[in-house]
C-alpha cells in the first residue's frame, strides 16, 4: 500500500513532548523528592475497585464515595502507588457475606432498587431493615456493598498468607452495619467479615476504631467472644449523638463467665478534643491493651470524621494527630489491616488517607500538594496536605485533664481482668458468627503447631487479583 501524508512512521515521544509523558515525569520527580520506595522488610498492599467510587447516595446525603477518587488521585500524584502491591478487588460472594449477615437481609439488598422498593413484596421490608434517609436505596447498592466488602476480605487474606504486612482498603471500615440491619450509612459490615477471615489463622485480633462515631456494629458482633477485643475512641452522648452507645461502663457481657466479658472497651469523649490530648490518650490506652491482650493481628478503622471541620464531626483534630495514631499502631509490627470509615468533608478525607498511606509505606511527603494532582482546585485555597483544621470551626474542648485521666484508669481496670488470659486457650467464636467449621479450626491449630507454611498459604490463598491503581 502506498504511503500517504496521513500514514506516518510511529516515533516514540521524547520526554516533555506529550502531556502523558509530562505527567509521568512529574510523578517521577515526586517519587524522588519524597523518597518513595518499596518499604524495607515488609510489604504494603492497596485494595480498591473504581466501581465503588462511582456510586451516589444522593445529592444531599453526607456520604460521598467520590472521596475515594480524590484519595486515589493524591496517592498517585505523589507516586505512592509505586511503593505498594496493587490489587483490583472483586465482589464478595453471597456466601462470604452470609458468614455474618442474614440470608433474608442479603436477598433484600440484592433485589431492592429505587424502582422496586415500593412493590408490595419489598415495601414492608424497607423499615424492617432500617432503610431510610440515612441508608437510602440507590442504583448499584448491592454491587457497592459487595465490592467494598470483597476488598476487606481479600486484604485480610493477604495478611493471612504473609503476602502483605499492612493491607489498606479505604473503601471499607463501615462499622455500623448489623447482622440483619443497615445503620449509619453502612449496609454490610466489611470489618466483621475481614476479622472472621483473620480468625481462621490468628487466635486474637485487636480492633481499634478512631472514627468520631462509636464502632457499635463491630462491638455487637464480637460481644461474646474473647478472640476479638474491640476498642473504640468516639464522641459519646447517649441522647444527642449517633449511635448513642459506647460509654466507659460498657465493657462486654455482664456475666463474668461469658468469654466476651471485659473485651469490649470504650473511650467516650466530649466535644472539641485537641491534638496533644488525643495522641497522649491513644498511646496511654492502646499500649496497655496490646501488652495485656497480646493480639496477633490488628484491624484499625481510620474514620476521618474525627478531624476538625468535618461536616458531621465535633473534634478539633488535625491530620498529623490522626496520622500519629496510625504511626503508633504500626510500631507493634503486627499484621495490620487499615480501613476507612466516616469522613464527610471529601477534600480533608483525601488528605488524611493519602497521608496515612504515606505512613504505612514510610514516606515523608512534601506539604504542598503536587501541582499535577487532578481536581487540585478542590483543595483550594491552600492546596496543602496539612491545612489548619483545628483553627476553623473550632469546638470548645470539653475534655479536661482529670476526665482524660479517668478514662485511662477505667480502661486499665478492665485490663486487669485479662491477666493471664492469653496463656490459656481462647474460646471459639459463637456459632452464629463463626463461619468456621470445627474441623477447619482443628486443622489450623495443628498447622500452627507444625509450622507448615506451605499448607497455610494454600489453605488461605486470597482471591484478589493483581490490578493497577490507574483505572
Amino acid at each position: 500500500m502506498a504511503r500517504t501524508a496521513i500514514v506516518q512512521d510511529y516515533e516514540h515521544p521524547q520526554p516533555g513532548q506529550t502531556s502523558t509523558f509530562s505527567i509521568d515525569e512529574k510523578v517521577q520527580r515526586e517519587i524522588l523528592n519524597n523518597g518513595i520506595a518499596k518499604p524495607q522488610g515488609y510489604t504494603v498492599s492497596w485494595h480498591a475497585n473504581p466501581e465503588v467510587e462511582r456510586q451516589h447516595f444522593g445529592q444531599s446525603h453526607p456520604m460521598k464515595p467520590w472521596r475515594l477518587t480524590l484519595t486515589k488521585q493524591l496517592v498517585m500524584a505523589y507516586g505512592m502507588h509505586e511503593a505498594m502491591d496493587l490489587y483490583l478487588s472483586r465482589s464478595a460472594t453471597h456466601e462470604e457475606m452470609q458468614e455474618f449477615h442474614g440470608d433474608d437481609y442479603l436477598e433484600f439488598l440484592q433485589r431492592v432498587t429505587p424502582e422496586t422498593m415500593a412493590a408490595p413484596s419489598l415495601s414492608e421490608q424497607v423499615p424492617h431493615y432500617n432503610i431510610g434517609d440515612d441508608c437510602p436505596i440507590f442504583d448499584g447498592l448491592y454491587s457497592y456493598c459487595s465490592l467494598y466488602a470483597g476488598a476487606s476480605i481479600d486484604a485480610a487474606r493477604k495478611l493471612i498468607n504473609n503476602q502483605s504486612s499492612i493491607a489498606i482498603n479505604w473503601s471499607g471500615g463501615l462499622h455500623h452495619a448489623k447482622k440483619s440491619e443497615a445503620s449509619g450509612f453502612c449496609y454490610i459490615n466489611d470489618i466483621v467479615l475481614a476479622i472472621l477471615q483473620l480468625l481462621r489463622y490468628h487466635p486474637r485480633v485487636l480492633y481499634i476504631d478512631i472514627d468520631v462515631h462509636h464502632g457499635d456494629g463491630v462491638e455487637q458482633a464480637f460481644w461474646s467472644t474473647d478472640r476479638v477485643m474491640t476498642l473504640s475512641f468516639h464522641k459519646y452522648d447517649k441522647d444527642g449523638f449517633f449511635p448513642g452507645t459506647g460509654p466507659l461502663s460498657s465493657t462486654g457481657p455482664l456475666n463474668p463467665l461469658n468469654p466476651g466479658a471485659h473485651h469490649a472497651l470504650n473511650v467516650p469523649l466530649n466535644d472539641g478534643i485537641e491534638d496533644d490530648d488525643y495522641i497522649r490518650l491513644f498511646r496511654d490506652i492502646v499500649g496497655p491493651c496490646v501488652e495485656h491482650y497480646r493480639p496477633t493481628a490488628i484491624v484499625l478503622q481510620c474514620g476521618a470524621d474525627s478531624l476538625g471541620c468535618d461536616r458531621l464531626g465535633c473534634f478539633n483534630l488535625n491530620i498529623r494527630a490522626h496520622g500519629a495514631c496510625v504511626s503508633f499502631v504500626k510500631t507493634f509490627n503486627l499484621p495490620l489491616l487499615v480501613l476507612g470509615g466516616g469522613g464527610y468533608t471529601p477534600r480533608n478525607v483525601a488528605r488524611l488517607w493519602a497521608y496515612e498511606t504515606s505512613i504505612c509505606i514510610d514516606a515523608t511527603l512534601n506539604e504542598s500538594l503536587p501541582a499535577h494532582t487532578p481536581f487540585l482546585n478542590h483543595f483550594a485555597p491552600d492546596k496543602t496536605l496539612f491545612p489548619p483544621l483545628s483553627e476553623h470551626g473550632k469546638f470548645e474542648n470539653k475534655n479536661d485533664r482529670p476526665y482524660l485521666e479517668k478514662l485511662v484508669r477505667g480502661i486499665g481496670e478492665q485490663l486487669r481482668y485479662l491477666e493471664g488470659a492469653p496463656s490459656v486457650e481462647m474460646q471459639v467464636i459463637p456459632p452464629d458468627l463463626e463461619g468456621i467449621r470445627e474441623d477447619v479450626e482443628r486443622e489450623i491449630r495443628e498447622e500452627r503447631e507444625d509450622g507448615d507454611e506451605k499448607y497455610r498459604r494454600d489453605r488461605e490463598r486470597g482471591a484478589g487479583v493483581r490490578g493497577e491503581l490507574v483505572y
